[in-house]
């Protein structure tokens, strides 16, 4: 508590703190709320993961103008419960968006009162989620200036995930590759088609947008009714092909099953919640698109599976550097599983792409 107090007295806070308790179950940075003696207010302190998000200016900056531009939209819509709309950054007492304690960053965020979380979905917050990430996009579509920086660079680029991938397989450190040759032949055949994103945007055919890049129904706060209160947790917020961003919630909400289900049975797609999501998404998204981007949207879910499948697999032939694991086998399930999700993906395609014309021509 001393330590973390003295961070809290580098901060522009409104009262005296009184409490400072750990908070919420990011896996990332280390999260801590703030309760003061003498004033309503609610904070949120974190220390920023560097090994991760080493370049904390650039981060800061990245959510300090999101933020206030997205503000501005509020502002200009008439909205007049901001706060709750959007997180609000505490600067330091010298005007600084973060505060460095000679071994590790970190920064405040104003607490957004009387809201929750979800981590079930259900077609119903799928269709919420698709509202509120297409409507965060939206609202940046316009983002003055120079382009956000890359928080963590390259990372959802698939050219560069494949020269990973194929790293992997060319030094086969664990020795590891004879009994994966099936999977990995699958993920070259595949290999061409999904670096198609990269090639558009470099033929000037496929914009970037400003990405969430970590699209799950965790990352929105709700109100007590149940509306959608604001996407929060932005520290992967940064420029993309709005297909990715669609494609990792699909990944994630739209499987059966678990991400390392050892029953593959489990694993398929769920087009209740593809459906549901769609429909949101692209209430909010329509008006921005490129008639491209949306032929696209389909393929995203491809991709992030795809991809997924790639780094799992790579993982595995490294030896699990990586991702924690719990056993030996424990990145080749993953990779066994997000294939399967790929082909159930693969399957529904046509589905998929008569449903989304079917949105877009009324």
């Amino acid at each position: 508590m001393n330590q973390l107090l003295s961070i809290t007295n580098h901060f522009k806070l409104v009262g005296t703190v009184k409490e400072i308790t750990p908070f919420g179950e990011g896996m990332i940075n280390s999260t801590y709320r703030i309760k003061l003696k003498d004033a309503q207010e609610e904070y949120v302190l974190q220390k920023i993961n560097h090994d991760i998000f080493q370049d904390v200016d650039l981060l800061q900056n990245n959510i300090k103008r999101i933020t206030d531009h997205i503000r501005h939209k509020l502002t200009e819509a008439g909205e007049t419960d901001i706060d709750r709309k959007t997180l609000t950054i505490i600067p330091t007492l010298d005007g600084k968006l973060y505060y460095f304690d000679g071994k590790s960053y970190w920064r405040i965020t104003l607490l957004i009162s009387n809201s929750k979380t979800f981590e079930a979905v259900t077609p119903e917050y799928a269709y919420y989620a698709g509202q509120a990430f297409g409507n965060f996009q939206s609202m940046l579509a316009d983002i003055p200036g120079e382009p956000l920086g890359e928080t963590i660079p390259n990372f959802h680029n698939m050219e560069n995930r494949l020269e990973s991938f194929r790293l992997a397989v060319k030094n086969n450190v664990a020795g590891r590759l004879d009994e994966v040759k099936d999977l990995v032949d699958e993920v070259e055949k595949r290999a061409y088609e999904m670096c198609q994103c990269e090639r558009l945007y470099r033929e000037g055919k496929l914009p970037k947008r400003i990405n969430h890049c970590d699209t799950k129904v965790n990352n929105m706060l709700f109100d007590d009714s149940g509306k959608v209160l604001c996407v929060i947790d932005l520290d992967t917020a940064m420029p993309g092909f709005v297909m990715s961003d669609y494609g990792d919630f699909m990944r994630t909400a739209g499987n059966t099953g678990r991400e390392d289900d050892q029953n593959l049975d489990n694993v398929s797609f769920n087009m209740d919640i593809f459906r549901s999501y769609t429909k949101g998404y692209l209430e909010s998204a329509k008006k921005f698109l490129t008639p491209l981007e949306i032929k696209l949207l389909p393929f995203g879910a491809r991709l992030l599976t795809y991809m997924q499948l790639s780094r799992f697999l790579a993982d595995y032939l490294n030896g699990d550097t990586y991702y924690k694991i719990n056993g030996p086998l424990h990145n080749l399930q993953r990779s066994k599983a997000q294939f399967k999700l790929l082909q159930s993906i693969e399957a529904h395609y046509k589905e998929m792409e008569a449903f989304i014309s079917s949105l877009t021509e009324k």
